[in-house]
């Protein structure tokens, strides 16, 4: 016989599965409505017909050509964001911490807007460019938290990011003043938009995010030790410094093969970890799925909101979430997230 307690983890359990396959049925209705959005306005059934093959020549070319692999890339971006926010908050146990405000994206940034400013014939290094940079980007944060004897403390991490992200940021700023003629090819870049691209870029970024998923959801127990505290943890026989090193590897690879296709987009990161742990605890076997679902749904929103509601210019969805996002972020710190 099961105990009122089990009865009530199932339930839980079963209610926290139902909130997510709920997740991802809105994303995929909100991704069919989105691809019907435009100048050119398609209905649900003619966007479907058109997805599996039986649409019309003119609808086949707007749909395959532009809209379909645009918001492929918000959903992608929006989940590789997601996660790294996820894994970063973890790592740091502070829900104020994001790939954007810790240096990580930033790091990415510089190595890839040096691609495309001083070396634009390798154009297609950026992922990898952008991981190393990611990467050189933490090991500096994790060398400056680094206290001998002590080890990593979160709020070290956390003041080593802010000082890190403030380094990289006056590099892009001095890149992009060295290279201010070849600037307007990389400006759209620099404000996080996902105009012009194609399904090249969504094969292109696929493959690596893939890996960082999974790799993201071998990271779920690990998360999830380091959420029960550091005296748990060592009674667990857990490494914390080593545990947080691993966490934040895919937390950076995220983030950089995100920033490397469609450039510097805030906040996912900071935003959906955050309303994951309001609707479904702070479990991450359940919050991260819930949290892919949701950077996925957030970032396409974003997107498509720049592309219509000001249309016809095209607004970032870079700067759509920073809209969004800043008051987001300030709300956080009243309630005392910091």
């Amino acid at each position: 016989m099961m105990g009122r307690g089990e009865l009530a983890e199932g339930k839980r359990g079963k209610g926290r599965i139902v909130l997510i396959a709920a997740a991802a049925l809105l994303l995929l209705m909100a991704a069919v409505t989105a691809i019907g959005i435009g100048s050119v306005r398609f209905f649900p059934m003619e966007t479907f017909m058109t997805v599996i093959g039986l649409g019309d020549d003119r609808a086949t070319t707007i749909l395959w050509d532009i809209r379909i692999p645009r918001v492929t890339l918000a959903l992608i971006i929006g989940a590789n964001l997601a996660a790294s926010g996820a894994l970063l908050q973890a790592v740091m146990q502070n829900p104020l911490a994001d790939p954007g405000l810790t240096g990580v994206s930033s790091g990415a940034a510089v190595a890839a807007l040096f691609i495309l400013l001083v070396m634009p014939a390798y154009s297609s290094m950026l992922p990898l460019a952008a991981i190393v940079g990611g990467g050189i980007a933490a090991i500096m944060m994790y060398a400056m938290a680094w206290k001998k004897g002590g080890g990593f403390t979160p709020i070290r991490i956390i003041l080593s990011g802010v000082a890190v992200n403030a380094v990289f940021g006056g590099v892009i700023g001095l890149l992009s003043i060295l290279y201010s003629e070849r600037l307007p090819s990389a400006l759209q870049w620099l404000n996080g938009s996902l105009n012009g691209k194609g399904m090249d870029d969504v094969m292109v970024i696929l493959p690596y995010s893939i890996v960082g998923w999974i790799a993201a959801i071998f990271c779920i127990r690990k998360a999830n030790i380091l959420r029960l505290g550091e005296q748990t943890a060592h009674h667990l026989g857990q490494n914390l410094n080593h545990v947080r090193f691993l966490l934040s590897l895919v937390a950076v690879y995220l983030a950089a093969v995100s920033v490397s296709t469609v450039g510097l987009v805030g906040f996912v990161g900071l935003v959906v970890p955050h309303i994951a742990r309001l609707l479904i605890g702070s479990d991450y076997r359940f919050s991260l799925p819930l949290g892919l679902f949701s950077g996925a749904l957030i970032l396409l929103v974003a997107d498509t909101a720049g592309r219509t509601f000001f249309s016809p210019l095209q607004i970032p969805a870079g700067i759509i979430m920073a809209i969004a996002g800043g008051p987001y972020f300030l709300y956080l710190m009243r309630r005392g997230g910091a």
